[in-house]
């Protein structure tokens, strides 16, 4: 139980620390919102002579720079209220089929005497048809004890059940990108899947196998021609403001308090369904997302302001979108999406809520294992403490 007395006389304690951070930070901001500005003013051909053969330089900007004013390209529909936004968006995703998977995992170690996990997926595809009903559903495997390695420590397999969530989750929105490769010939709309966070995973050895998977995405995608967005709701990623750095002759980013979302947002993409020039993706250690033949990323991005108040997010869009001309009408399947789930994604919203796994879930599947072990004598001995949990919440 967190005691509000005990946080606030710590918060008071630490107020000018605060105060000296803040006003750092907002110094550190208005540096980089006149850099931008600065930088908007540029042509594309000139940025791409200074930053084509720069390495790890964040981010380039497309050709769409030369149709951006201030790094924003407006959102041309206006709306007096909720429900002409909503009547635009039921027109938008007519008969298109959107897509969208994510999951949950689950882990016991210290409160049992064997490790066992489980991931849960959770999947919403939506034909936006009255005559053809969606699918919500969810799968759920268990990873049993002999798959985890006896000498790795606590955190590593953690680590490890998490690995199998994030790869079921691709595994599951790959499906989808087979299945709609016809989606031309069968005369639809074109389709969307979403992936629930970055397509743009930097390489370590802890996520190589994730990361690999997520390039595996990247490029079914372009080969069945098919869109998959990487959604990340609130983007930490400060690719843009190492290209400004870059740009104006530093090697690196000079500030980590920051981030590219906060810049935007106070300096460019000021109203709903603004978003960011298409930037193809330069990050250090991205560099498994590199096309061997063209030398380009695979994977780029736009910031997209998803509400009135809050800083954009950020799309991670496969480059072949961009090139095929299809980009404004895969940000208007985003947006209109956003409309129907207010704010953030309808299919996101109702994968996450038919993956998710509650306290009472754990709860749910210890017992569920202690009827199991029992059955078929597996001598499975449970803490007290985990056993004094359950029947306290």
């Amino acid at each position: 139980m967190l005691f509000r007395e005990l946080l606030t006389d710590e918060f008071n304690k630490q107020r000018e620390e605060f105060r000296q951070f803040a006003k750092s930070q907002a110094g550190d901001l208005d540096d980089y919102v006149l850099k931008l500005s600065l930088f908007t003013e540029k042509s594309f051909a000139e940025i791409f002579r200074k930053l084509a053969d720069a390495q790890d330089c964040g981010a380039i900007t497309s050709e769409e720079i030369n149709l951006a004013k201030k790094f924003s390209l407006n959102f041309s529909e206006k709306w007096s209220n909720h429900e002409q936004a909503r009547a635009w968006a039921f027109e938008i995703l007519k008969n298109r089929t959107t897509f969208a998977a994510d999951g949950s995992q689950i882990f016991f170690e210290r409160e049992v005497s064997f490790r066992i996990g489980g991931v849960q997926v959770g999947w919403f595809e939506n034909p936006h048809n009255e005559t053809k009903g969606y699918e919500k559903n969810a799968s759920f495997s268990i990873i049993s004890p002999k798959d985890f390695d006896s000498s790795i420590d606590s955190n590593k397999a953690s680590s490890y059940v998490g690995e199998r969530r994030f790869e079921a989750e691709i595994e599951k929105v790959k499906e989808f990108l087979e299945r709609k490769r016809d989606w031309k010939t069968n005369d639809e709309p074109l389709p969307l899947a979403f992936y629930d966070g970055t397509l743009l995973l930097s390489v370590t050895e802890t996520q190589r196998s994730i990361t690999q998977k997520l390039v595996e995405l990247a490029r079914l995608s372009r080969d069945v021609r098919v869109p998959v967005i990487g959604y990340v709701d609130r983007s930490y990623a400060r690719d843009l403001m190492t290209m400004l750095d870059v740009f104006d002759g530093h090697q690196e980013s000079l500030i980590t308090s920051l981030d590219d979302a906060s810049m935007l947002h106070a300096s460019t993409l000021k109203n709903w369904g603004d978003r960011t020039p298409f930037c193809y993706s330069r990050r250090h250690g991205l560099d498994a997302f590199i096309d061997a033949q063209t030398g380009e990323s695979l994977v780029g991005f736009v910031y997209l302001q998803t509400t009135s108040d809050n800083p954009p997010a950020r799309l991670d869009v496969p480059a072949w979108i961009y090139e095929e001309g299809l980009l404004d009408e895969v940000v208007n399947t985003v947006r209109a999406e956003c409309v129907i789930g207010l704010g953030y994604p309808y299919a996101l919203e109702t994968a996450d809520q038919t993956a998710v796994i509650t306290v009472r879930d754990r709860e749910v599947f210890l017992q569920a294992l202690q009827g199991f072990a029992k059955e078929n004598n597996l001598n499975l001995r449970v803490s007290r403490k985990a056993a004094s949990k359950g029947r306290r919440r």
